[in-house]
């Protein structure tokens, strides 16, 4: 009997777990049959967006087409009245002059044959005034008439080979892609901010420049945001826990037109932005208080992130137009805010000064960085590589920090006394004109 029970219990399990292996396997083709509606419906969708984008753009080249012949039609009609009114004029202004000499002629007849026929006293009279008036008027003077090959002869020229042309650019003009030559490849989350690369994947595609368009949630319209030549774009102000659409397309290498867009994707950052702490008296902020802007104020002092927003793990870069440079200024992090100093260079942080030089708790590097110019970035990288009990150094908890400036970077490891994974970031400049911009 136990041999039955376990035998039992045995099957029962087995039925069990093929049971839950049929439910798997049933989850796994309803999934699979998701995904084949809706790439039927993306075929589908597609298709018909594509035949509307061609029937309209063909229906408005008929428009534009036929107002074009239509204003080539009128210029040549007035030609055609320009050179006919051209001509007719001096053909009129002759046929008045023989009008007026048939009228004249016939009141020259009518009065010689009244001296003739006239009695004959008064006759002498009458002949003497028609002689003299028939002299007087040069009857063997006549207007010249143009013959017919020496006035225009209007005619239209036209050449049948427009239509050739006409035919074979119609017959190349416009295409029908099955699937775009880029795509998106990867959202990268940053506070208030999401950086976006997309790829090429069609190989015999060769690319010039690439168009990165986004929108809000569920926006109408798409905006440009990047038009360029990279294939990764940091799209900052955007608010974090929000959905945003993206999609990208190219334009190949000496062509005007763009290729169809990729299939849009949604991403989103779940991190806050980084913020400047506002109303320090020495710097003006941003409206999005991620830009400040050393002003003319003669006080001194570290401007510090508004919350310790910067984790380990991330990417801190700070982007800057330059002013006059000082040995005290100073970009980095910290691990805590401390008022009463006018630079970073100090205990519990790590900086790097306009000049170049490297500042850790304090104290500066031997290794220098290029200094810092107008446009450029400056990195920090920061990871944990030991958390335990006091080492050698005296700290129980070490980061590894990269730091990187115009192609150069410096690394090493800064020992601090507390678990730090969230630091604050800051700045100090000595003098007006500098402004940084933080993601």
């Amino acid at each position: 009997e136990a041999e039955a029970e376990a035998e039992v219990r045995l099957l029962l399990q087995e039925a069990q777990e093929s049971i839950e292996a049929a439910r798997s396997y049933r989850r796994e083709l309803e999934q699979r049959l998701r995904g084949l509606h809706q790439a039927r419906k993306q075929i589908r969708e597609s298709a018909t967006l594509t035949r509307d984008v061609l029937e309209q753009h063909f229906n408005d080249l008929k428009g534009t087409l036929k107002k074009l012949l239509d204003e080539r039609l009128m210029s040549l009609l007035q030609e055609v009245d320009a050179i006919e009114q051209e001509s007719i004029k001096p053909l009129d202004e002759c046929q008045k002059l023989i009008e007026h000499g048939v009228s004249t002629a016939n009141e020259l007849l009518q009065e010689g044959e009244s001296a003739v026929h006239g009695d004959v006293g008064p006759q002498n009279e009458k002949l003497c005034s028609f002689t003299k008036k028939a002299l007087h008027i040069q009857l063997d003077s006549l207007p010249e008439v143009p013959s017919l090959v020496d006035v225009p002869c209007l005619s239209a020229q036209l050449d049948d080979c427009l239509l050739t042309i006409l035919k074979n650019q119609i017959f190349r003009h416009g295409t029908v892609a099955s699937r775009p030559p880029v795509q998106l490849e990867e959202f990268v989350e940053k506070p208030g901010g999401i950086l976006v690369r997309w790829c090429k994947v069609d190989d015999d595609f060769i690319p010039q420049d690439y168009r990165l368009q986004y929108r809000k949630g569920t926006a109408s319209h798409f905006e440009d945001v990047y038009v360029g030549s990279e294939t990764e774009f940091m799209v900052l102000h955007i608010d974090p826990n929000v959905d945003y659409q993206f999609r990208v397309c190219a334009r190949g290498d000496g062509r005007q037109e763009w290729s169809p867009w990729s299939i849009p994707q949604t991403g989103c950052t779940t991190l806050v932005p980084h913020e400047w702490t506002a109303g320090l008296e020495g710097y003006s902020l941003s409206s999005r208080r991620n830009i400040a802007l050393r002003n003319d104020s003669q006080s001194c002092g570290v401007l510090y992130s508004k919350a310790p927003t910067y984790v380990c793990g991330q990417t801190l870069t700070f982007r800057q137009t330059v002013g006059q440079p000082d040995r005290r200024d100073s970009l980095g992090v910290c691990v805590e805010q401390q008022n009463g100093f006018d630079s970073l260079q100090r205990d519990k942080a790590v900086c790097i000064s306009t000049n170049g030089a490297v500042f850790v708790n304090g104290k500066e590097m031997t290794n220098q960085l290029p200094a810092v110019t107008s446009g450029s970035t400056v990195t920090f990288d920061m990871e944990v590589v030991q958390l335990g009990p006091p080492s050698n150094e005296g700290g129980n908890f070490k980061l590894r920090v990269t730091i990187s400036s115009n192609n150069r970077e410096v690394v090493f490891d800064w020992v601090l006394d507390q678990c730090c994974v969230s630091l604050y970031f800051g700045c100090s400049f000595s003098y007006p004109g500098w402004k940084v911009l933080v993601f």
